[in-house]
C-alpha cells in the first residue's frame, strides 16, 4: 500500500533495534494534490479521533479549561503535584505540620495533632490518611464534615473534599454487601465537585475538570455507556488528554464485545457517534492496516443505523470509505449543509463524472468549512505527512477540477490559499502553468512583498512566508525568460536583489557591447553567477532543481500527458514551460553553455580562452560535458603550464592581456602558413628590395 517511501521508513525502524550504529532517516515530504488527481478526489481522509470526541461532549459554563497537565493520581510524580498545591495559602508554620501529618497513619492522631489547624485543613488531611489506610468509610466521613462546614471557613479543601469523597464512595462501591446507592452518591460527589470549582473555591489541582473523568467511571462501572461517552467527551473539551485517552479505552472494550452486547449499545445514539468517529479516524490502523476487528464494528454500526437521521454526515463518511457508495448517498439525503456532507457530494459528482455539480459541491463545502478547522496531521498510503485543515483540502481538490476545465488562475489561487499546506502543488501551477504574465498580475496585484527577514531570523532558520517564495518563485522565472529590468524587485532580500540585477546586466552587456573582450567578459561573469548562485536566482521551485529544497532533494514527477483531469491545453502549457534542458540543477547547463559564449569571443591564443575553457570543464555536469571542453582547448588552445590538470585547476581569465592578442592571433597565422614558404620568400623579398632600388637609382639618372 506504501508506494514510495516504505524502504526510508523501515529504516526509520530499525533505529530502534539494539544496533551497533544509528542509521540516519531521510526527511518526509508533504502531499501534493496534483502528483495524484485521481486519487487526491477519490480519497476522503481520515478524520481526527480528538476533533470528532470535541464534537461529542459540551462545554461546562464557568468550568475552566486545563492550563496544564497537573492532576493524575497515577501519574509518578502525583504526590509531588499533590504536596506542592497542599502548601498554596498556607502560613509557613502551617505548611510544616501539614507536611508531618501527612506522614501519620491515624486518622484520629491526625486531629488531635492539628488541632492547631483550621478545621478545614484538619479533617481533609484526617480523610486523606484514613483513604490511604484503606478506611474508605472513615474517609467518608471525614469529607462530608470539611463540606458542613460554613462556606467561608472551606474556601481551600472544598473542592478537595467534594472529589476525594467521591473516590471513597466509588472505592466503597466494590465491597460485596455494598450499598447499592454508593455508585449514585459517587457520582453526586463528582458533580458537587464541578460546581464548586465553578463557584470561586480553591482548585489548584484543576479537580473540577477531573471530577468528570471520575464521574464517567462510575457511569460507566454502572453500565450508563451514554454518560460515560458524554463525560469523557465534555473532559476532552475542556483539555484533558484524560478524556481523549479514556475514550480510546472505551472503544477498545467495545470491539472487544460479544456481537450481540454490542449490538444492543449501538442503538443508543452516544455510543453510536463514538464508533462513528472511530471508524472516520482509523483509530487504531497501524501502517495503513485495517484492524482485523474493525470490519465487525462496520457491520454491526451500518445495520444499528439503517433510516438513522442522526450523525448523518459522519455515517456517510463511514459508507464512503469503506466503498459503499449507495449508502453514503442514502445518508447524506439527510446530512444538511455541514462542510463534510458537501465534500462528500462533490467526491460522489466527481464519480458519476458530473463535474459541473461536483465543482458547485465543492464551492458549497469550502464556504461551509470554518477557516481555522484542523483534522491534525496525518500520512498518506504514500507516506506523505498531510496538515489537513479541511477547507483547504477542498479547495485544492477544486482546483483540480478547474485546472481541468482551464481556468488556471482560479485553481492557482485555491491552491496558494492554503499558504504552505499545498505549496508544491501552488509551485507547479506558478512556474508551469501560468503564463508569465498571469503569475506576475497576480502577485502585483494580490501578494504585496511581506518584511525582509532579519539575519537573527535566518541565523534560525525562520522559513519564509509564502508570499516571499512566491515573489522569489517570480523572480527566478523572469530571469530564466530574459526579462531582466523586471526579476529583481521581486526577490526577498537586497541581497539577492543585488545579484539578480548584476546577473541582469551582465547578460544585457554580453549582447550590446561591440568589442569581443568586453562581451566576452559580461558572458563568463554571467556564467559565473548562474553557476554559483543559479538555485537563488535561475533554479525552478519544483522539478527540475527542487529549489524548494535549496537543491538538497529531490522528488518524483508525474507522467505529463492528456487525461480524464488534465486537458491538452494545460500538458501544452507546461510543455512550453519545460527547463531547458529538462534535467537536474540545470542552471549548471546554462553556466556552461555562457562560458561556452565568452570562449567564441576569445582568441584562441590568450590565456583568457584557456582559462574560461577550463572554468567551463569544472563546471560540467558529466563526463561527456567536460571532455567537450577540453577537447575544444587541446584543438584551438595555447599551451598553459596548468593544463595538465585542466578542469580542476584554472586559473581565472585575464581578459585584458586578450586584447592584444586579437592582433597576434592575425599575424601569428599568417606567419604559420607561410612558413613552409620561409627560403623563396627571403630570396623574393631580396630580390624585390634589389629591384626597386635600382628603379629609384636610374629614375634619379634620367636627363632633365
Amino acid at each position: 500500500m506504501f508506494t514510495r517511501n516504505w524502504p526510508r521508513h523501515l529504516l526509520c525502524l530499525s533505529l530502534s533495534l539494539p544496533l551497533g550504529s544509528a542509521l540516519a532517516c531521510g526527511p518526509d515530504f508533504p502531499m501534493r494534490l496534483l502528483d495524484n488527481r485521481d486519487q487526491s478526489l477519490a480519497e476522503l481522509p481520515e478524520g481526527n479521533f480528538r476533533f470528532e470526541i470535541n464534537r461529542l461532549g459540551h462545554a461546562i459554563a464557568g468550568l475552566k479549561d486545563v492550563t496544564e497537565v497537573t492532576y493524575g493520581v497515577d501519574a509518578n510524580d502525583y504526590a509531588e503535584q499533590r504536596s506542592q498545591a497542599e502548601q498554596i495559602g498556607l502560613s509557613t508554620e502551617q505548611q510544616a505540620l501539614v507536611q508531618q501529618l501527612r506522614g501519620l497513619t491515624d486518622a484520629r492522631q491526625v486531629e488531635v495533632q492539628g488541632a492547631g489547624l483550621p478545621a478545614e485543613l484538619r479533617l481533609y488531611l484526617a480523610g486523606a490518611v484514613a483513604f490511604t489506610n484503606g478506611e474508605q468509610g472513615l474517609a467518608a466521613e471525614y469529607f462530608y464534615k470539611v463540606l458542613a462546614l460554613p462556606k467561608d471557613q472551606r474556601a481551600l479543601r472544598s473542592t478537595w473534599a467534594a472529589y476525594s469523597l467521591g473516590r471513597a464512595l466509588f472505592a466503597m462501591s466494590s465491597a460485596a454487601d455494598a450499598n447499592p446507592d454508593l455508585l449514585a452518591q459517587s457520582r453526586k460527589a463528582f458533580q458537587q465537585t464541578r460546581q464548586l470549582s465553578i463557584e470561586g473555591f480553591s482548585d489548584p489541582l484543576e479537580l473540577g475538570v477531573a471530577s468528570l473523568g471520575e464521574e464517567a467511571r462510575v457511569a460507566r462501572t454502572a453500565g450508563d455507556w451514554n454518560s460515560a461517552i458524554e463525560l469523557y467527551a465534555t473532559q476532552n473539551r475542556h483539555g484533558s488528554t484524560v478524556g481523549y485517552t479514556s475514550l480510546k479505552l472505551l472503544m477498545a472494550d467495545l470491539a472487544a464485545m460479544p456481537d450481540a452486547q454490542l449490538a444492543a449499545l449501538l442503538k443508543n445514539l452516544p455510543v453510536q457517534q463514538l464508533v462513528t468517529a472511530s471508524l472516520i479516524s482509523r483509530l487504531g490502523w497501524s501502517f495503513g492496516e485495517q484492524p482485523e476487528n474493525e470490519k465487525k464494528l462496520i457491520k454491526l454500526l451500518q445495520s444499528s443505523t439503517r433510516g438513522s437521521l442522526d450523525n448523518a454526515d459522519r455515517l456517510a463518511a463511514m459508507n464512503y470509505q469503506q466503498g459503499d457508495y449507495a449508502s453514503a448517498k442514502a445518508f447524506l439525503e439527510h446530512a444538511g449543509d455541514g462542510g463534510l456532507a458537501w465534500w462528500l457530494r462533490a467526491k460522489l459528482a466527481v464519480r458519476d463524472g458530473d463535474k459541473n455539480a461536483a465543482a458547485a459541491a465543492y464551492a458549497k463545502a469550502a464556504q461551509a468549512f470554518p477557516q481555522d478547522e484542523s483534522w491534525g496531521e496525518r500520512r498518506t498510503p504514500d507516506w506523505a505527512f498531510e496538515s489537513l485543515q479541511p477547507k483547504c483540502r477542498v479547495d485544492g481538490e477544486s482546483a483540480i477540477l478547474a485546472l481541468q476545465r482551464g481556468d488556471y488562475l482560479q485553481a492557482f489561487d485555491q491552491l496558494y490559499r492554503s499558504k504552505g499546506i499545498y505549496w508544491f502543488d501552488a509551485a507547479t501551477v506558478a512556474e508551469r502553468v501560468l503564463t508569465l504574465d498571469e503569475l506576475k498580475h497576480y502577485v502585483d496585484t494580490q501578494v504585496p512583498a511581506p518584511p525582509e527577514l532579519t539575519q537573527q531570523d535566518r541565523d534560525h532558520y525562520v522559513p519564509l512566508p509564502v508570499a516571499a517564495k512566491l515573489r522569489n518563485l517570480l523572480g527566478r522565472r523572469l530571469l530564466r525568460e530574459d526579462r531582466f529590468d523586471e526579476a529583481p524587485a521581486y526577490f526577498d532580500n537586497s541581497e539577492l536583489q543585488a545579484r539578480a540585477k548584476w546577473y541582469g546586466d551582465l547578460r544585457q552587456e554580453a549582447e550590446s557591447k561591440w568589442w569581443p573582450s568586453k562581451r566576452a567578459f559580461a558572458y563568463y561573469h554571467a556564467a559565473t553567477v548562474a553557476r554559483y548562485n543559479g538555485m537563488e536566482l535561475l533554479g525552478y521551485e519544483m522539478a527540475p532543481d527542487f529549489a524548494t529544497f535549496d537543491g538538497n532533494y529531490s522528488l518524483e514527477t508525474s507522467e505529463l500527458k492528456v487525461g480524464p483531469l488534465m486537458a491538452e491545453q494545460e500538458v501544452q502549457r507546461q510543455r512550453a514551460t519545460i527547463a531547458k534542458p529538462d534535467e537536474r540543477f540545470h542552471y549548471r547547463y546554462v553556466a556552461t553553455a555562457l562560458a561556452n559564449k565568452a570562449a567564441d569571443h576569445l582568441p584562441h591564443s590568450s590565456q583568457a580562452f584557456a582559462a574560461v575553457l577550463c572554468k567551463a570543464s569544472m563546471w560540467g555536469t558529466s563526463q561527456k560535458e567536460q571532455s567537450a571542453f577540453y577537447q575544444r582547448y587541446v584543438e584551438n588552445g595555447p599551451y598553459v603550464v596548468w593544463a595538465g590538470d585542466f578542469g580542476h585547476q584554472c586559473q581565472d581569465p585575464d581578459f585584458q592581456k586578450a586584447d592584444k592578442r586579437y592582433i597576434t592571433q592575425i599575424t601569428d597565422g599568417l606567419r604559420s602558413t607561410l612558413r613552409p614558404y620561409k627560403t623563396p620568400l627571403q630570396i623574393g623579398s631580396v630580390l624585390a628590395v634589389t629591384a626597386a632600388a635600382l628603379l629609384l637609382i636610374l629614375r634619379r639618372r634620367k636627363p632633365l
